[in-house]
């Protein structure tokens, strides 16, 4: 079977700033038939980079929120089939034919893959980062992404079939990438439970962050991955508590 008759997918990404891993992202979908961009005024080599790939670039006037966000850069892609990633992340060689398998069957309206994420350099197993499955592969006018201004998913109308081969990740390069990233991260959730008319107190912010340390470490075995695990784990607390301070914040004002 020739790539000719294979249904033609377009790669959908938003960006900002995004030139870290930008490159290394886009060399690994070159083989899509389009590259799709949305950015949100990246003042670094964003453009630059999209460029040499020949994607189209698109600058939007503001920002809604990842969900929203997402949903806009859906509506410029041109193509049957949409793969959906992050700037972060990387298309490996055995994935592009399991995309391709995938799209060519048709037998389900979405696919979702396995994630190997990595945190401050280590690829880990355990903590809840793996097999964390998302939904990236996606008949167009079949699924959307949530609203949601943070952590959004996919909402697909029909079946979600399931690839085995990971989508690598790379989340956190360092330890101060990861706590600038928490910041804002805990400043949306809390904004968008705040919406949802949720509350917070400084007790529920301990209590949840302590639970956040149990359930990484100990439940969902992080312990198991040595050091970065107990890292990570102690990073899921921060955040929690960040979160849930921020949103007490917000109630008192």
């Amino acid at each position: 079977m020739t790539d000719v008759e294979r249904p033609r997918i377009s790669a959908v990404l938003i960006s900002l700033n995004a030139q870290a891993h930008l490159r290394e992202c886009l060399q690994s979908v070159a083989w899509c038939d389009e590259i799709v961009v949305l950015d949100s005024g990246s003042t670094d080599a964003t453009r630059a980079i999209c460029a040499e790939f020949g994607a189209r670039f698109s600058v939007s006037p503001d920002w809604p929120g990842f969900g929203p966000q997402k949903n806009r850069a859906l509506a410029l892609a041109a193509h049957e089939w949409i793969f959906s990633l992050d700037t972060d992340e990387v298309c490996p060689p055995e994935l592009r034919v399991a995309l391709e398998a995938a799209a060519r069957s048709g037998t389900c309206a979405a696919y979702e893959m396995p994630r190997r994420s990595s945190f401050c350099g280590h690829f880990m197993r355990h903590g809840g980062w793996w097999p964390d499955y998302v939904t990236r592969l996606f008949r167009r006018g079949r699924a959307r992404f949530s609203d949601s201004r943070v952590h959004e998913r996919v909402i697909v109308d029909g079946a979600v079939g399931r690839l085995r081969v990971p989508l690598i990740h790379y989340t956190y390069d360092t330890m101060a990438q990861a706590l600038e990233k928490a910041e804002r991260y805990a400043t949306l959730g809390a904004q968008q439970a705040f919406e949802a008319g949720k509350r917070s107190s400084p007790l529920q912010a301990a209590l949840r962050a302590g639970w956040a340390f149990v359930r990484t470490y100990v439940i969902r075995l992080g312990f198991l991955d040595g050091g970065p695990g107990l890292a990570l784990a102690k990073y899921n607390a921060h955040t929690t508590r960040l979160r849930y301070l921020k949103l007490w914040q917000l109630g008192k004002t």
